[in-house]
């Protein structure tokens, strides 16, 4: 693994292994068991991405590493109250990882990397319509002219969080052949299919929010 990408795999595997109690208890406070247990499983499998990311850098012969200062922000802003804002925050982690993964996935000479990341990836395409079904219902219970401002909002948030990954991720997203310029083109665009599922002016399959926002090119 080249030593850039392996400094962005060491900042993602951090990421992947966060701390996820506080959105456990604003799941449970909805009052429906069903998708509090649905979000329980979702938290498993991100933690499993954590594993396999783990696993991939000790095979490489790499260790992991604590944390990032960006993790750390972006542990403090899940601290806001509200399952709807949590979610808010969660998809822009999701859709950016979309095209992350999918550049660790196209990008790398080495099949264990293709493997892994392929693996993450697709598990990234169904969270998408997931947190897209639930923002529905809960955007839906807003007034009118309040969603497409609080959308709006999520979109600059979008835009500020790719802006840092680009940065951040950037010698690794050349190596994988995608420059920075390019890699937040892509996320920016992904976001159009997204807020239209959250809308209701499409559908929320993975076909169509998931596979538009990680397919971008």
């Amino acid at each position: 693994m080249p030593p850039a990408v392996r400094a962005s795999v060491q900042r993602s595997q951090a990421g992947e292994d966060g701390d996820s109690s506080a959105l456990f208890a604003k799941a449970d406070a909805a009052g429906d068991p069903e998708y509090a247990a649905a979000l329980r499983l979702f938290v498993a499998e991100e933690q499993n991405h954590a594993r396999l990311l783990a696993l991939l850098l000790r095979a490489g012969g790499a260790t992991t590493q604590a944390g990032h200062w960006s993790d750390r922000a972006f542990a403090r802003l899940r601290r806001v109250p509200g399952l709807q804002t949590e979610l808010l925050l969660l998809m822009v982690a999701e859709v950016v990882a979309l095209r992350y993964y999918r550049a660790l996935r196209d990008g790398t000479d080495d099949p264990l990397t293709s493997e892994v990341a392929g693996r993450i990836l697709a598990d990234e395409e169904r969270h998408v319509p997931f947190h897209c079904a639930r923002l529905r219902v809960s955007v839906a219970e807003l007034p009118r002219a309040a969603r497409r401002p609080l959308l709006a909002g999520w979109r600059v948030m979008l835009l500020g969080a790719v802006v840092v990954v680009a940065a951040d991720h950037g010698r690794a997203l050349r190596r994988l052949g995608v420059g920075r310029g390019r890699f937040v083109v892509d996320v920016l665009r992904s976001g159009g299919p997204v807020v239209a599922a959250i809308l209701g002016t499409v559908g929320t399959g993975g076909s169509t929010a998931a596979g538009e926002a990680g397919q971008t090119d």
